[in-house]
């Protein structure tokens, strides 16, 4: 309601609305089909055009196109509070139910590595990786301890900006400015490593698919990865967003 208000409103369960939608459609709207795949089109295309980009610090779109091209259909992903959140639910593409996991709305930062310890333990021949935030992580990093007691090889992979950054980007995109959210992060890799935990911080982009990979090969206890992201394409994507509804 903050940005419109619908015309039509359909409320109720989305496979039936969608089942009803569909028994309506006649020969004429199918004839629309070359609108939605020009749609269809357009959406590929911005997803996937940073699959290539070799800048430093990360862009998240290219993380997460490597972290997809390293994981099998049924493999989960928990995604915690946190700017990043905001980008698995755009980017991060999905073939199968149940396999992308997202702490959204008003939940509390810090759910992701206690929500991988609970599904490795679940589905323990399948990869499980926990996506947060430097934030995120050192809500929560005590349940490493757990993950490293019970030798779960689940990977964790924090994306390291030094700020609260979904309370940045909001800022940013109400005021123009940001204020009291800086993060003073001790070395993370030496942290984990602390906690047992086999730990690298990605130096390189093109070097994020063989860390992960060396990750996925470790069995006998957790992986941190860490990750420094590019948190400039925010308001790059707050502006895109902009444009469109405007238009």
């Amino acid at each position: 309601d903050k940005s419109y208000i619908p015309d039509v409103e359909l409320v109720g369960n989305i496979k039936g609305i969608l089942a009803e939608i569909n028994a309506k459609l006649t020969e004429s709207h199918k004839k629309d089909k070359k609108i939605f795949l020009g749609i269809q089109a357009r959406i590929s295309q911005e997803l996937n055009a940073y699959n290539h980009d070799e800048g430093f610090p990360i862009k998240p779109q290219r993380f997460l196109s490597d972290l997809r091209s390293v994981l099998a259909n049924d493999d989960i992903l928990i995604s915690d509070v946190g700017a990043h959140k905001m980008w698995v639910a755009r980017q991060y593409q999905t073939y199968q139910s149940k396999t992308c996991f997202i702490y959204n709305g008003f939940c509390s930062m810090g759910g992701a590595i206690p929500g991988a310890v609970a599904a490795k333990r679940l589905y323990p021949n399948i990869k499980v990786v926990a996506l947060c935030g430097d934030g995120g992580f050192m809500m929560s990093i005590q349940a490493l301890v757990t993950a490293v007691d019970l030798k779960l090889p689940i990977v964790v992979i924090v994306w390291d900006d030094d700020h609260y950054g979904l309370i940045k980007w909001k800022q940013e995109a109400s005021y123009g400015k940001y204020s009291h959210v800086d993060l003073q992060n001790p070395d993370l890799v030496k942290l984990a490593e602390a906690f047992g935990c086999h730990s690298e911080r990605i130096s390189k982009t093109k070097d994020t698919v063989a860390v992960l990979e060396r990750a996925f090969q470790v069995t006998d206890k957790p992986s941190v990865i860490i990750v420094p992201i590019d948190y400039a394409e925010n308001m790059k994507l707050t502006k895109h967003l902009g444009d469109i509804v405007s238009h």
